[in-house]
């Protein structure tokens, strides 16, 4: 009988950066994804291509209600919200006075060891620690105040728990207004307002893309730097045009930044006092998914590992 010769086992980079993440055991990790209710966006459809892309298996949590305030039977708030869709004052008042304790969040949130917090809609600025009016720009009202209230109260949650959370664009803007940080309604705005030019760094409104910059890491003993290390990420994706300016006077700790016209924007927040707490402000689920679904403009963003490793690192907490 002819002698067979071994067979050489070729695994794409793809599949063999899943193998050795988080789903090396047959029954897979889960990992929980805060309710929104826009699941078929881009971003949020991101989030789940890239929990399954690194092996684990994505679970959407149902809404985090608060007694505070009334809902219909969709879900809707009930004249809670003006013309704009913001939260009225009186109602971002009590959700901030009460966090968790007046809501069922507990429920919703047993038995639960990591949640990411996507991107999605603008914060109502009336849940900022200082309230701020309506921005006043007619094309910039895309707010959800049925979603604020209920990431609020989870991301509240999360933090008192030390509940491992991974916080993306929308979602480190929420974590940086649970924690009292100073944020702009309007990067372009505020460039303008400080007499420099955006020049859509954040992002391209006008081709409707994703923008593409690179993040400057500054705190080399931070928990970004251990998940990336690197001192700068290269082409990440970017789209937002609310962002941080200050975590002064807040638990949070400042540790990336792009400059534009020598103005700074936060892009990451974390909890060095907790086990795993970390905000960015770009999109590393828009990169994995270009990547994993072969899009055409995938070599415009960061590469699919460095994208990968936040989701790998909340996985695999220790």
């Amino acid at each position: 009988m002819a002698k067979l010769k071994p067979i050489k086992l070729v695994i794409p980079a793809l599949a063999l950066s899943a193998l050795f993440s988080c789903g090396q055991s047959q029954a897979k990790k889960k990992i929980y994804i805060a309710w929104s209710d826009r699941q078929t966006s881009y971003s949020f459809i991101s989030t789940l291509k890239t929990v399954e892309a690194i092996g684990c298996a994505p679970i959407v949590l149902d809404m985090v209600k608060s007694s505070d305030v009334q809902y219909g039977e969709g879900g809707d708030l009930l004249n809670a919200v003006d013309e704009h869709g913001i939260l009225l004052s009186e109602y971002a008042e009590k959700v901030k006075a009460n966090s968790w304790k007046h809501s069922n969040v507990a429920d919703i949130a047993k038995d639960v060891d990591c949640v990411i917090f996507p991107g999605g809609s603008d914060i109502c600025p009336t849940l900022y620690s200082e309230p701020q009016p309506w921005h006043g720009i007619e094309s910039e009202t895309d707010y959800s105040a049925v979603r604020d209230v209920s990431d609020y109260i989870l991301m509240s949650y999360c933090l008192k728990m030390n509940i491992p959370m991974f916080a993306i664009c929308r979602g480190m803007q929420m974590l940086s207004v649970v924690s009292g940080a100073t944020l702009t309604q309007d990067i372009p705005t505020f460039f303008e307002q400080m007499g420099a030019s955006d020049q859509e760094t954040h992002r391209d409104k006008e081709k409707k893309v994703f923008a593409s910059h690179d993040v400057d890491i500054s705190d080399t003993s931070s928990l970004l730097y251990r998940i990336t290390k690197t001192e700068k990420l290269l082409k990440v994706p970017s789209w937002h045009h609310q962002g941080v300016l200050s975590v002064s006077n807040t638990l949070l700790t400042a540790t990336a930044e792009t400059v534009t016209s020598g103005i700074k924007i936060i892009e990451a927040v974390e909890r060095n006092d907790l086990t795993f707490c970390l905000g960015v402000q770009f999109h590393p689920e828009v990169a994995v998914r270009k990547w994993v679904d072969k899009e055409s403009d995938a070599d415009s963003y960061m590469d699919y590992d460095s994208a990968a490793s936040f989701f790998n690192a909340l996985a695999n907490h220790n």
